[in-house]
């Protein structure tokens, strides 16, 4: 269906108000239950604060969305919602709301702590609605195999929410690699100055949950736990936590590693190797060192391609950034090394050719903008399709993933087949691929398999 000048116009004005509220703006499918193109997508969202709130604000930014529910463990982060939503319906259980409003629901947007991701994403493919969920896609390996698995068998809509995948600057890198502009890519190295780990032990405390906050709904899939109050889990440092979040790797990974991914057309590793610090009982460890080793694709100068992860403190050795020319690097970002050249993409903004003077005059291309939660919005309709469905986001997120498994065992180079889902070499980090859920939270596709 053709789009109207006053949606064009719209879609301008929603991205450049996006922009300046900082909110960062990637393979498709068809869902069974598609809204016609002439009706409303009713939409619900897993969670109503963070980033649950800026995903389903900038979804129901879509003229043809209605946000019908939404739900959140906390019960004042969940009636807020009503301020912008008047109509909204809040549930404090997600199960509840499933069971409730499924027959009235077209697609979701997940954007809960990494935990929750594959339960909630699952009960939702499971029911035949389309799915727009946060990155890192999932907290364990295995449900990312899981999830890609059954949206691609049901035919329905996904996307995960790495926005900047279809912001002009990381298509803009991509372009540049894919068109031969700094010849074969030979190595690739990625950073994130961000620290979400705590070298600390955990409290011995058991305080008392705010009266708005359903712990044990918080905890959904975990084992029991005491709550701890001082901000330890609720609402942001989960991030930090072995069993709720998944590391500054799996916090910006998923980001930094996309563009990454898409320009060089990666699939699985075949070894990943952790130089960094190992998490200790139950936090991530701060200033990693992920080093992993890539099939060759056409875009890449060898048979095998390295791409290699710093964090925190830790940055590309003093060889690497001496080539750029340089005195500082961004605090995010990555270098592609070319066997023509060097591109340096900042995360987020244009990417830098380098040498200056060779690439000077260098031509590059013309990108239209694209909205992100838009493009999964049209692809609900019947519009188009998305282009991080979860056939990209589900390999992208394993790989991420793999590196915090790698963590737990330092100095040791783990071989992965990913046809069998296991390392080859040291077994006991097989376990870190799956987790049992609590007794009385079993999901359909996830725990029966």
């Amino acid at each position: 269906m053709p789009r109207s000048s006053h949606t064009r116009a719209s879609r301008r004005q929603f991205l450049a108000q996006a922009a300046a509220a900082g909110i960062s703006l990637p393979f498709f499918v068809r869902t069974l239950r598609s809204a016609p193109p002439s009706e409303a997508v009713r939409h619900a969202s897993f969670g109503a604060a963070g980033m649950a709130a800026a995903d389903h604000q900038a979804i129901a930014g879509h003229p043809s969305v209605k946000l019908r529910c939404v739900v959140d463990v906390d019960a004042e982060r969940g009636e807020k919602v009503k301020d912008r939503f008047p109509d909204v319906i809040v549930y404090r259980d997600w199960r509840q709301m499933l069971d409730k409003e499924a027959k009235n629901l077209d697609s979701v947007n997940v954007g809960t702590p990494d935990h929750m991701h594959a339960p909630m994403a699952m009960s939702a493919l499971q029911r035949g609605l389309a799915v727009y969920c946060q990155k890192p896609l999932t907290h364990d390996v295995f449900e990312s195999r899981r999830l890609a698995e059954v949206a691609r068998e049901k035919k329905l809509v996904s996307q995960m929410g790495i926005q900047v995948h279809s912001n002009n600057e990381y298509r803009m890198a991509v372009r540049l690699v894919q068109d031969g502009a700094i010849g074969l890519v030979k190595d690739v190295h990625t950073w994130s100055n961000k620290k979400w780990g705590d070298p600390t032990p955990r409290p011995e405390t058991a305080d008392t949950p705010p009266a708005s906050l359903n712990w044990d709904l918080w905890l959904g899939v975990c084992a029991e736990r005491p709550f701890i109050g001082g901000g330890y889990y609720h609402p942001g440092n989960w991030r930090k936590r072995l069993d709720f979040g998944t590391g500054t790797f799996g916090d910006m990974g998923c980001h930094i590693y996309d563009p990454v991914f898409k320009a060089l057309a990666l699939t699985a590793p075949l070894s990943v190797r952790s130089e960094g610090q190992k998490p200790n009982e139950y936090n991530w460890a701060n200033n990693a060192v992920v080093h992993y080793v890539f099939p060759g694709t056409k875009f890449t100068a060898g048979k095998t391609v390295a791409v290699t992860w710093y964090d925190g403190d830790q940055r590309p050795p003093s060889d690497i950034v001496s080539q750029i020319g340089r005195a500082e690097l961004p605090g995010q970002g990555s270098i592609f090394l070319g066997e023509k050249g060097i591109m340096v993409l900042p995360h987020v903004a244009m990417p830098i050719l380098l040498p200056e003077e060779k690439f000077k005059d260098y031509a590059r291309p013309t990108l239209e903008p694209v909205n992100h939660w838009h493009q999964f919005v049209e692809a609900v309709r019947g519009n188009g399709q998305t282009s991080a469905n979860f056939d990209y986001a589900g390999p992208l997120t394993e790989s991420i993933l793999l590196g915090g498994v790698a963590s737990r065992f330092p100095q040791t180079t783990l071989e992965w087949d990913a046809a069998k889902l296991r390392f080859t070499n040291v077994a006991e980090a097989n376990q870190y691929l799956r987790r049992t859920y609590r007794q009385g939270w079993a999901v359909a596709g996830l725990s029966d398999v």
